[in-house]
């Protein structure tokens, strides 16, 4: 019988409580690998795996031996690449990544825990990965954690029986108890072990499997810095941490919607902060904390950074936060610490257009020339559905909406202040602003999306003021302005996943059903939901539901809004304004 998502115990123990005391060099003699799973194809590959890598440290230093296998690293050109239109190379075939996984293993040996790292949209890879390694590491320890093992949670045994546990948020502390418990079970036997009464209290005695439930570190700042030099060298040789380096993190070369009029050589990326006080009703922040929001200091990223610039060599920084700027303190020191450190870096990070204020002086003092900002939508009705309105559409002590109307082709378009402000202001420091756009989300009319297109325009308009037309000045900044949009998407976990019109969306479209926990409804891992899943990997499309039509949550006509997602999709969204 299919199970449906699981909520969390509504208080499960801190997992540094459970760690307890511990012992240097206990883990000496474990064999771990970390198995990075493949995203976009048609991106570069651009942001190091940090979070096996950060757990990779830890039991280093516990003495256990540790090795990654990143199969998001590989973009690969050949006849096929080009014959899909992949520019950037294609992904390892399944084949390709067993000849790689077997190539690993004949140069380290068999493995005693192996861990599977990916987002909700790599489902199908750990499928695939979790049976190829059953079939040549039938006695390996297998967990999945991450993004996707969040958000399935125990409902991930339906779709891949081969995992022996799931790490459920942050992994930092857990993957102590994980490497202790398999440790354990190699001394003394599995069955033995759980017997013995020294087994975490993460198994579950019904399923036979572990769910071990992470948290925040209590101290951000004490974890090891990432094992970046695990991917120095693959099984054949191959550098790939120089590929990471070399594929700038932002820019129009980068592919992922963010759009720079600056360039970099070296780049790498960090997590400075974890969690985002706040709901967006599309946003899902289970594998980073939730709704809690904790950071490293100001003093650990110039430290960081000074490492990073000293080794190897990088002109860039990536801070890829959800939101950087919550804390006005840490901004305000920012600038001493580089000083202090001797960084003189370029940086970017991410936060919201409303937190664009007077924090950004400091940041821009420290270096900082890119901020990227979740706008979304440019509407104070979209807004309001989305939960963003609050401090977007109502600064700090105002009771209205706080509109300014500003004139586009003609017509005049009401947008929210703090956007239209927190983007002037980057432009005045300047630091480059990107913002990025989602289509079709529950609610939203023709004019709706109307107002987002136009707030782009105005962008457009205000970063190329006093160009000559056609220079290639004035068409570099203006392929700064992102012009490309998501489609609204229900990803699960997410409020917007939770609301009841977008429920019976998804039953009529894909089959998926639901059981009632508490007061909410939680979809059944069955194989409706299963397939919806698989479908979650390019956050641009258009699902398509059992019917072949697509599954669209706005208000517009449906033709009408594959008309608009054709001119976003061939770059003429200005033409939405004429729709």
């Amino acid at each position: 019988m299919p199970i449906p998502i699981l909520t969390k115990p509504a208080s499960p123990p801190h997992p540094a409580d459970v760690i307890g005391e511990i012992h240097p060099n206990e883990l000496r003699g474990l064999k771990v690998l970390f198995v990075n799973m493949p995203l976009r194809e048609s991106a570069l590959p651009n942001n190091t795996p940090e979070g096996p890598l950060i757990l990779a440290a830890i039991l280093r230093e516990l003495g256990a031996e540790v090795t990654i296998m990143d199969l998001n690293a590989y973009r690969i050109q050949d006849e096929d690449a080009t014959r899909r239109g992949l520019s950037n190379g294609r992904h390892k075939t399944l084949k390709e990544a067993e000849e790689l996984l077997l190539a690993h293993l004949g140069k380290y040996g068999d493995q005693d825990l192996i861990a599977l790292s990916g987002m909700i949209t790599t489902l199908h890879w750990q499928e695939d990965m979790a049976r190829m390694i059953r079939k040549w590491q039938p006695s390996a320890f297998l967990v999945s954690g991450g993004g996707l093992a969040t958000e399935i949670k125990l409902g991930l045994f339906e779709w891949i029986p081969e995992l022996d546990a799931i790490g459920d948020s942050e992994g930092d502390d857990i993957i102590i108890t994980i490497a202790r418990d398999v440790k354990t079970m190699k001394d003394l036997g599995r069955e033995r072990a759980i017997r013995s009464g020294r087994i975490s209290p993460y198994y579950l005695d019904g399923l036979g499997k572990f769910n071990y439930i992470g948290n925040r570190p209590r101290n951000l700042d004490l974890l090891p810095y990432p094992t970046y030099e695990l991917l120095s060298s693959d099984v054949f040789g191959e550098n790939i941490l120089e590929r990471y380096i070399q594929a700038a993190i932002w820019g129009i070369g980068a592919n992922n919607s963010s759009a720079a009029p600056f360039t970099m050589t070296r780049s790498l990326n960090k997590v400075s902060s974890r969690g985002c006080p706040h709901a967006c009703a599309f946003c899902y922040r289970g594998a980073q904390g939730e709704r809690k929001w904790g950071m490293h200091s100001a003093d650990y990223i110039a430290r960081l950074l000074r490492r990073l610039i000293d080794t190897y060599e990088i002109d860039f920084l990536g801070i890829v936060d959800d939101n950087f700027a919550i804390s006005k303190e840490r901004c305000a020191e920012l600038p001493s610490a580089f000083k202090a450190h001797g960084v003189n870096c370029r940086w970017g990070t991410h936060l919201r257009l409303d937190e664009a204020d007077a924090r950004l002086e400091p940041m821009a003092e420290a270096g900082c020339i890119y901020i990227g900002f979740g706008a979304e939508s440019a509407s104070a009705t979209v807004l309001e559905r989305m939960k963003k309105g609050g401090f977007i559409l109502r600064p700090r002590g105002a009771k209205e909406n706080q509109l300014v109307e500003v004139p586009i082709n003609g017509h005049l378009w009401g947008f929210a202040r703090t956007m239209k402000e927190g983007y002037e202001n980057c432009i005045r420091l300047g630091i480059h602003g990107n913002c990025t756009w989602i289509a079709g989300y529950p609610g939203e009319t023709k004019y709706d999306l109307q107002t987002s297109v136009a707030f782009i325009l105005w962008q457009r308009d205000l970063v190329t003021r006093g160009l000559t037309p056609g220079s290639e000045q004035h068409t570099n900044m203006a392929q700064s302005v992102n012009e490309k949009m998501f489609t609204a998407t229900a990803y699960p976990g997410t409020s917007m996943f939770k609301e009841e019109g977008v429920q019976r969306l998804l039953k009529l479209n894909f089959g998926i059903r639901f059981e009632r926990q508490g007061l909410e409804w939680h979809p059944v891992c069955d194989e409706a939901f299963h397939r919806y899943v698989l479908e979650l990997d390019d956050a641009t499309k258009v699902l398509e539901g059992n019917s072949g039509e697509p599954l669209y949550f706005g208000e517009m006509p449906v033709d009408e809004f594959l008309q608009a997602r054709g001119h976003i999709d061939s770059g003429h969204i200005e033409r939405i304004l004429d729709m």
